[in-house]
């Protein structure tokens, strides 16, 4: 019966990476708003009644592609932030070698990157499966800020006061071990990352910066400044 039984999970696992594997072709081809499950049927060769079985609605189906994302994009964060060379730099660096590895994913995967940070598919709700997936960017960068901290090597930027509870409530939550200062400054530079990475891969560079990997890397360092980090030595 085992044998049985790890040869239908090998099967399922092999479908549904098939079923996955069309459905990103689609978003390539027609966009996330137009996927259809009958059509990723039609292409695998497959009933629909037989794809609802691994994918209920196309609702499942997109979410299952969006924790993909999420995860791909994290990991290659995580993995730029356990290379050796990158754990001997400062830290200033790197928050640059981990927003690098951010913007590399972003070119290579660019109807996936569409798929979590562009614009929102119409009636579709994201459950909370996503929050994990989409918070490993920033975990990543949180500690690398706490880390500074903990070494002396993070100067906290100015704080409103108005923005002190909500700077507050967000270190308690999330980034624990990190000063309000540098928290609330975080997520600004966290948001313009994306929004870098965003204006070069939608065409809002077009005619406008040529050397845009020079400028991303240039404005990568000054948000990393913003929160307050410095490379050890420097003031």
């Amino acid at each position: 019966m085992s044998t049985i039984r790890g040869a239908r999970e090998r099967a399922r696992i092999e479908v549904t990476a098939a079923i996955k594997d069309e459905a990103r072709k689609q978003l390539a081809e027609e966009g996330a708003p137009k996927l259809s499950l009958r059509a990723v049927a039609r292409e695998l060769g497959m009933v629909s009644s037989a794809l609802y079985r691994y994918f209920p609605s196309r609702d499942d189906l997109l979410t299952a592609l969006i924790v993909d994302a999420f995860d791909a994009i994290g990991a290659a964060a995580e993995q730029a932030a356990a290379e050796r060379a990158v754990r001997e730099a400062g830290p200033a660096e790197r928050w640059v070698a981990v927003s690098c590895a951010v913007r590399e994913w972003a070119l290579a995967h660019p109807h996936e990157y569409a798929l979590i940070y562009g614009s929102p598919v119409p009636g579709y709700i994201a459950p909370m499966d996503t929050v994990g997936p989409a918070a490993r960017v920033g975990l990543v960068l949180i500690d690398i800020v706490r880390g500074a901290f903990r070494a002396g090597d993070l100067t906290p930027p100015p704080l409103a006061d108005e923005l002190r509870a909500d700077a507050e409530r967000m270190a308690a939550d999330f980034a624990e071990g990190v000063p309000p200062e540098s928290v609330a400054a975080l997520v600004a530079a966290w948001a313009q990352l994306f929004g870098l990475i965003s204006f070069e891969l939608f065409g809002q560079y077009n005619r406008v910066v040529e050397a845009r990997e020079a400028l991303f890397r240039q404005t990568a360092g000054e948000l990393a400044r913003s929160v307050g980090l410095r490379d050890a030595g420097r003031a």
